[in-house]
């Protein structure tokens, strides 16, 4: 898991790897360094993310079945929840959603509820695949996609992609950064693959004869 491979390293030694394959896009002399265990260093994403519509998750009330269910947001943003009724759920993350759940069935139906939100799909979050792959295109972002799914959902390479020259290029911090991994070597089970996040673009390059 990302969580476990980041939560394992110093963060000082974390950080100076960081530097060693990130680079701002157009920077003079910038050549990403090819190192997939370093997985993009994201943290716990699935925490971050926030749900939109057509998004879908679980609720999970402890010992409340009743109270327990698997939920796609509304085009309005919102879901149906029994006893409760309507409730505006775009724009919260998991940890948000999971304390409203909490207030909202303690104020009047449970006493001590214990709530959890696993996400299960994020169609409102899209990557993008292009340059030499079978169907290059913007494919909904599914949970702890990483970028042989990423490649596959993209029909796969053509003939002349340069596999383990694939790039990913993120908006992070207002800036755009980019690293080179080695996706054909990850696809054939010789490197270890790499989580993507909603809004990555991969790119991969054609081959230099």
């Amino acid at each position: 898991m990302l969580q476990a491979a980041a939560a394992s390293r110093p963060p000082s030694s974390l950080s100076s790897r960081v530097a060693i394959v990130l680079c701002l896009v157009g920077s003079a002399g910038c050549r990403p360094a090819i190192d997939p265990s370093l997985a993009l260093l994201d943290g716990n994403l699935a925490e971050e993310l926030t749900v939109g519509p057509g998004d879908k998750f679980d609720i999970r009330v402890f010992g409340e079945p009743d109270f327990t269910g698997t939920y796609r947001v509304d085009s309005d943003g919102t879901i149906l929840y029994p006893f409760i009724g309507t409730i505006k759920v775009e724009g919260m993350r998991p940890n948000q959603l999971a304390r409203e759940m909490t207030e909202l069935l303690g104020a009047k139906y449970l006493r001590h509820p214990q709530v959890s939100v696993l996400i299960q799909e994020q169609v409102s979050k899209k990557i993008t695949v292009i340059g030499q792959v079978t169907r290059p295109g913007t494919f909904p972002y599914t949970t702890n996609m990483n970028v042989v799914e990423a490649i596959t959902l993209a029909g796969g390479f053509t003939p002349i992609a340069s596999r383990d020259k694939t790039k990913i290029t993120r908006s992070q911090n207002g800036q755009k950064m980019t690293i080179e991994v080695a996706a054909g070597s990850m696809g054939e089970g010789r490197a270890a693959n790499i989580p993507v996040r909603p809004g990555d673009i991969i790119s991969v390059p054609e081959r230099i004869f």
